[in-house]
């Protein structure tokens, strides 16, 4: 498959003027896919905005590689599957990695090396780094078209220490130490919101109630129209969360941990489930219910939703079975039957863990090997807008194609990791993709529906 059509690229006038040499041998490179990121990046800007918002202290007149470059580098190599800084040694002369960050893939200058992406994963201070956290905020309140209410998940995840480093907890669940970095995602599109880094304990209620409070503030300057519901386990039902989104025009759903005092409230509910249970032929039987509660630490009485669920188990050391009612219960702000708010709307935070997979065990952002915990916040940051490039681009996939919901790694390996012949000419750059490609109709698609339309 080859591209007769110059690319969006123009090369410097001092090449059009002096390059006189045809390159016919070309070069080559195994990640044709980063001309999709390329344009995925055009479209989104995320690397952008977070270049603008890294502050570049060094001298203008030494500078050999701009901070786009340099983050757009580490990002495309992140999404085409090379998870560490060192990779951009052998990256950096990669002919297709020279157009990404939009330099001549023969005659432009290597990129960026290993200790220079290195230095600028260290270089960001305490308040630079919490800059660059909230521009991803502002990327997503940018990007992404809100309605009149939407959701929002936060959870975490493990992430194990590679050494003493900073903020690295003992775990005793995974018994090791390691950090439980918080991810906030927007339900309806996918998208991430932001990742922060934090040790590997149960948040308490001020740190929750913190992020909360931060992430609603700075989405409110893009989305004043727009009500914005929490969505979380019962690790993020804090008291100080609940009351702070109460008292700020904000929602809530998220699990409560289940007491005694919980327990006799729907004590009769679950004894009418067991005598149906009973009567009926069916394996399980669930119901619902809904009350106002108040626990001790509350300043004011909440609703509360209870979903019981009432199955036969197998008794240990027996071959009998004997009934068991599960119960689980959801604080809300928010109205609606019970049923409803249980299985459409909390349920379906199970999503949450999918796009967690994607940003941790796809895109390797659980490798947070720096010391300084500071660092392994802004690769945290890197690896969000490898997120934002692999989202852009599978975005840009058509609905009916099979590939329109899959993974990031399908993806990788369906349209990134294809291999692809660069020759450059003086007044353009040709891409020429193998002609058996298995998905060059796809990959036709996808890069014509990134390009922006013109004339």
């Amino acid at each position: 498959m080859s591209n007769a059509r110059p690319l969006p690229f123009d090369l410097p006038s001092v090449h059009r003027k002096k390059l006189t040499v045809d390159f016919e041998g070309g070069n080559q490179s195994s990640d044709g896919g980063l001309l999709l990121l390329r344009q995925a990046e055009r479209r989104l800007g995320v690397c952008g905005r977070l270049a603008a918002a890294m502050a570049d202290r060094r001298d203008p007149k030494r500078i050999q590689h701009e901070m786009f470059e340099m983050v757009m580098a580490r990002a495309a190599a992140i999404a085409c599957g090379h998870k560490d800084a060192i990779d951009l040694d052998r990256l950096r002369h990669d002919p297709l990695m020279k157009v990404a960050v939009g330099r001549c893939p023969i005659t432009g200058a290597p990129l960026a090396s290993q200790s220079t992406i290195s230095r600028l994963e260290n270089a960001p201070s305490k308040t630079e780094a919490a800059r660059l956290t909230a521009a991803l905020i502002d990327q997503a309140g940018t990007t992404v078209k809100p309605g009149r209410q939407e959701i929002l998940d936060i959870d975490d995840t493990f992430c194990a220490a590679h050494g003493g480093q900073q903020l690295a907890f003992w775990n005793a669940h995974h018994d090791e130490r390691g950090f439980a970095s918080m991810h906030i995602y927007h339900v309806a599109s996918g998208t991430p919101i932001v990742t922060i880094l934090r040790p590997a304990r149960t948040p308490k209620g001020t740190e929750v109630c913190t992020v909360i409070k931060h992430v609603t503030k700075r989405l409110r300057r893009h989305w004043p129209k727009t009500r914005l519901v929490w969505r979380g386990d019962s690790h993020y039902g804090r008291v100080e969360a609940m009351e702070w989104a109460e008292n700020n025009d904000a929602d809530y759903i998220f699990g409560l941990a289940g007491n005694a005092a919980l327990d006799a409230l729907v004590a009769e509910t679950a004894d009418n489930l067991r005598f149906h249970h009973a009567m009926s032929s069916k394996p399980k039987l669930r119901t619902f219910a809904s009350f106002m509660y108040q626990a001790g630490s509350w300043t004011r009485p909440r609703k509360v939703v209870a979903r019981l669920e009432c199955s036969l188990q197998p008794v240990a050391g027996s071959a009998d079975m004997r009934q068991e009612v599960d119960i689980r219960y959801v604080v809300t702000s928010l109205k609606g039957s019970a049923q409803h708010l249980y299985e459409n709307v909390y349920c379906q935070r199970g999503q949450m863990e999918n796009l967690i997979k994607l940003h941790k065990a796809q895109l390797a952002s659980d490798r947070m090997s720096c010391h300084s915990a500071t660092a392994n916040q802004v690769r945290l940051v890197l690896h969000t807008a490898a997120f934002w490039l692999m989202h852009g681009v599978r975005a840009a996939i058509p609905q009916a194609s099979p590939l329109a919901k899959c993974e990031f790694a399908t993806i990788r390996e369906r349209l990134i990791k294809i291999g692809a012949r660069v020759i450059e000419h003086i007044a353009r750059i040709r891409i020429q993709l193998p002609t058996s490609c298995p998905e060059r109709a796809l990959f036709r698609l996808v890069a014509l529906g990134l390009m922006p339309s013109g004339p």
